[in-house]
């Protein structure tokens, strides 16, 4: 049985829970559209509070998850993980709450919405109020709801969020905040009666309280501990995200709003709180953990850019599709992207534990359109290269490059940057191996001719190359015949045969099996007999044209059940997948190998990288692949 006042009374309402609000827009909309003057300056400052608290929110999140910022100052090394982002997904409940609350006090009590701009007495009571009563009975009821009952029915929802961060400030039960409620009125209703209230106060007070609120619970130490040094009475007076963290992992410690001094007083004061404080924020211009492995991965397009964790942890956690709240955001991106292409680094994005080996994603600032623009290349290789140094200064075992960072015609697919560096540590790896094995996997045994279209590609011709060996008939779309015929001398004299050149997708018209590597129309696509399957490795998909047909998606692997940390999707791969390549990369840098994977794919290491992958519990996520191997 739930307990009382532990659920919030709106919970089933999913995203209409927001129509709350509407009341007050409302009122606002009818007194701005047919009164003379705006009446009832209470509902728009309502609603303009609301907005900046969950803008305090947002913005608190988004600096917590820009990693290329605050990697060194994080408190709590692992990732935000899927989990903690569900769970923490309706935090904003009790702004809802507050609002609800206010509006009735503005109902009962007229006379607030008359109150004056300023009144320099209201702060100070308000102060006075707040450290005299607000931040001792908060103190009170936090350690009442760390006992047995308060805490097992209601609190542990706030403490099942393994790494704090602003959101989690808001992550609690009804009743909780139905506390905290009293425990931010008092100071408000206490000045307001005194006849101290002012509207700036009123906007001071709530946006200071949830600003505090989140510095605690960012997980990113921005407070110098030389302040403390030089000032020691402040650290009974503030609270730092260190401190607070302590709380969430040391329950019995720590338990004030704002202000340690009342830990002090009460004897909850943690021993470790300043010297632990001090080690994270010195050490913050220092390397933290290094990663063993690193994924390279760009931007698709100004769209998809909004995907990244730092802009809505919450977006960014779901396959990414276009959506129209993200279009108001677009001239704001573009202007970011013009900024990152006149000046900009290789920035982090996101990390992930795998068996207790830290991985990271960081991105190359460069967007998919500028891969393409001809005096773009030696800019986009020089950001790679500088990765690529960067990662071997730190001490990375494994760096891979994303699609466009390991292009053909751009760098030959990393030959480039090791050729030019032969003493590189880190190993240099384009994943194309785990590529050409998840869709060589995905072909039924059974098939015996397949079509191939960018069969002279670095994934084609390995394509091409194992299958002949394989005694499958593949028709490769080409119109360079050196090309071919280079491929063609490539495989063992007894399977040449079943290498074959066409130059027209004609010549597909009775093969069920297409391969595709390069984007075909749908008028090409008409050539295909009904029934045919698309295999494809061609960025971005081809278009799903033919209703008689079947289309395949891009090679990709889920990765194993043990991994922590990992809270944002890539790109449109459904959570816990990441592309072939990626995963080609973590599997190199599983198994310990100290090669490069550069260059041309080697067709005799296919199944080799590919049972690596099962071993190591990586698993195919095309339905087929996944009938075969079970």
């Amino acid at each position: 049985m739930v307990a009382p006042l532990s659920t919030w009374p709106w919970e089933n309402l999913g995203l209409f829970k927001y129509l709350l609000y509407g009341p007050l827009a409302a009122k606002v909309l009818y007194s701005w559209i047919y009164e003379d003057t705006l009446k009832d300056h209470w509902c728009l400052h309502i609603l303009l509070i609301c907005a900046l608290r969950g803008l305090i929110h947002q913005l608190w999140s988004s600096y917590g998850n820009m990693l290329f910022l605050t990697r060194n100052r994080r408190i709590k090394q692992q990732g935000v993980d899927f989990k903690q982002i569900d769970r923490e997904w309706d935090w904003d409940n009790f702004i809802i709450l507050q609002a609800l609350l206010a509006s009735m006090a503005c109902l009962i009590f007229p006379s607030l919405d008359g109150l004056p701009l300023w009144n320099s007495k209201g702060f100070i009571a308000l102060l006075l109020l707040h450290v005299t009563i607000s931040e001792p009975v908060y103190y009170w009821a936090h350690r009442v709801f760390h006992e047995s009952y308060l805490f097992t029915h209601y609190h542990s929802l706030h403490h099942s969020s393994p790494v704090p961060q602003p959101f989690t400030a808001g992550h609690a039960t009804f009743l909780e905040h139905l506390v905290l409620c009293v425990v931010i009125g008092i100071p408000l209703t206490g000045s307001i009666l005194m006849g101290y209230g002012s509207t700036s106060m009123i906007y001071s007070y709530v946006l200071a309280f949830d600003f505090l609120r989140c510095l605690g619970h960012s997980n990113v130490e921005v407070v110098p501990h030389e302040i403390f040094n030089k000032l020691p009475f402040l650290r009974y007076l503030i609270h730092t995200p260190t401190y607070h963290s302590l709380h969430h992992t040391e329950m019995g410690t720590n338990f004030c709003l704002f202000m340690p001094l009342f830990d002090a007083m009460g004897k909850t004061l943690n021993s470790n709180s300043w010297q632990i404080h001090e080690k994270i924020s010195s050490d913050s211009a220092k390397y933290g953990r290094v990663p063993d492995f690193v994924f390279l991965a760009h931007v698709v397009d100004i769209t998809s850019a909004m995907h990244v964790p730092f802009v809505f942890r919450s977006f960014s956690s779901i396959p990414f599709s276009t959506r129209i709240f993200l279009l108001p955001f677009w001239p704001i991106t573009f202007m970011v992207m013009l900024i990152m292409w006149a000046w900009s680094k290789t920035f982090l994005i996101t990390f992930y534990n795998l068996r207790g080996r830290l991985h990271q994603t960081w991105a190359v600032p460069r967007f998919g359109f500028q891969y393409f623009l001809p005096f773009a290349t030696d800019g986009i290789n020089k950001h790679i290269e500088e990765a690529i140094l960067r990662a071997d200064r730190m001490g990375v075992k494994v760096i891979s490059l994303a699609a466009l960072n390991k292009n053909e015609a751009l760098n030959g697919g990393g030959t480039l940057f090791v050729n030019k560096h032969p003493d590189l540590n880190v190993r240099v790896v384009h994943g194309n191996t785990l590529t050409a094995a998840v869709i060589l996997n995905d072909i039924p045994r059974d098939v015996k001719e397949v079509f191939l279209t960018g069969a002279t590609s670095k994934l084609g011709r390995a394509i091409a190359l194992y299958l002949c060996r394989r005694r499958v008939r593949v028709l490769m779309l080409t119109s360079s015949t050196e090309r071919f015929q280079k491929i063609q001398k490539e495989a063992p004299a007894d399977c040449q045969n079943y290498l074959v050149q066409v130059t027209k997708y004609q010549a597909a018209q009775n093969c069920k099996t297409w391969i595709v590597g390069k984007w075909i129309t749908p008028r090409e696509q008409g050539w295909a007999p009904s029934g045919t399957h698309f295999h494809q490795f061609v960025v971005p998909p081809i278009l799903a044209f033919r209703r008689d047909c079947t289309y395949g998606e891009l090679a990709a692997m889920r990765l194993p059940d043990d991994v922590e940390g990992l809270g944002s999707c890539e790109y449109t791969m459904e959570r816990g997948v990441v592309h072939a390549c990626h995963a080609g990369g973590v599997v190199h840098q599983l198994e310990g190998w100290t090669h490069h994977e550069v260059g041309a794919i080697d067709v005799d290491r296919i199944d080799l990288v590919w049972e690596a992958a099962l071993k190591h519990g990586l698993r195919p996520v095309s339905s087929s692949v996944n009938e075969q191997h079970n």
